[in-house]
């Protein structure tokens, strides 16, 4: 992966957003740095030269604004004959990324160029899913209204609950997740072409809003426990451990710590880097689905 979008600071950050919803300094200050970063892209690039016998071919030399230069081989068959060997993609990038950075050698996670302590310290789950959506964290409008599309779409069709009576109570919770999703496609129509903006929009919202009923409806099977409903008052994590670990006969208090700390690990998983990534690309070209990339890939 090359990586684009020059990296980010939250450091100085008090309020994201102003009291009319403005977007903050932080945010503002970050469009500038990933249009410098963009530039830098853009600029003219170095060759590598590659002899192979009597031939000699110049490869081009890509420069990201932040982790190692990249050499461009799409060109090796075709002017060279010969293709490259690299089992797991150990040194060969998929694509081009503006979405996250990752150096597990370094300890470095990036989201759209924001270090992930940072967003961890100051943002919450939905906050993160809008800026690994869109680019650019919410303003306060903005965040208002997809916390809103999401908490309005976090109950399943009733009929998908009849889906998880056909697998074995002893079944791996991931199969059953992944069952249950690939049969949304059956039930929501109206976002299945991959090639619309506004469907895959729709089918992102879904998949973020229905994924903790789901997930939490696989482990109550499991355990042999009533499923319950979503309770939209309260927050997205908080809802995911009372549908989790509360049971219809008394109340489930949320404890506050257990939340923040779900919630981290939400914002931790949020975004699997380009490798997963890269195993949607390839099947998306051929116009697989959404919600069936998420499946055949276990990225759900």
């Amino acid at each position: 992966m090359r990586a684009r979008g020059a990296r980010r600071d939250l450091s100085a950050v008090q309020d994201r957003t102003g009291p009319d919803g403005a977007q903050s300094s932080f945010a503002t200050a970050g469009v500038a740095a990933q249009q410098k970063g963009e530039r830098m892209t853009n600029q003219a690039h170095p060759t590598a030269k590659l002899a192979l016998g009597t031939k000699t071919l110049e490869l081009p030399v890509y420069h990201g604004t932040i982790g190692p230069d990249v050499i461009d081989i799409r060109r090796l068959y075709a002017d060279g004959g010969v293709f490259t060997f690299d089992p797991g993609y150990t040194s060969t990038g998929s694509c081009e990324s503006s979405i996250t950075y990752i150096d597990g050698d370094k300890g470095e996670l990036l989201y759209r160029g924001y270090p992930i302590e940072q967003l961890a310290e100051k943002s919450h789950f939905l906050e993160v899913a809008y800026l690994l959506l869109y680019g650019e964290l919410p303003t306060g409008a903005q965040l208002e209204d997809f916390e809103s599309r999401v908490t309005n779409h976090t109950m399943l069709h009733e009929q998908m609950a009849y889906f998880f009576r056909g697998f074995r109570r002893d079944a791996h919770p991931m199969a059953v997740v992944c069952g249950v999703m690939g049969a949304m496609s059956a039930f929501y129509h109206d976002s299945t072409d991959i090639t619309d903006a506004w469907q895959r929009e729709v089918a992102s919202i879904r998949l973020i809003a229905k994924m903790p009923t789901i997930v939490a409806m696989a482990y109550k099977y499991t355990v042999g426990q009533p499923f319950l409903y979503p309770d939209n008052s309260l927050s997205y994590t908080a809802n995911f451990l009372r549908m989790t670990f509360g049971v219809p006969a008394e109340p489930y208090e949320v404890n506050p710590v257990v939340e923040r700390a779900m919630d981290r690990i939400f914002i931790l998983h949020a975004d699997h880097a380009a490798h997963h990534r890269h195993r949607m690309r390839v099947p998306a070209k051929a116009g697989e689905k959404a919600r069936h990339l998420l499946v055949h890939h276990g990225v759900a």
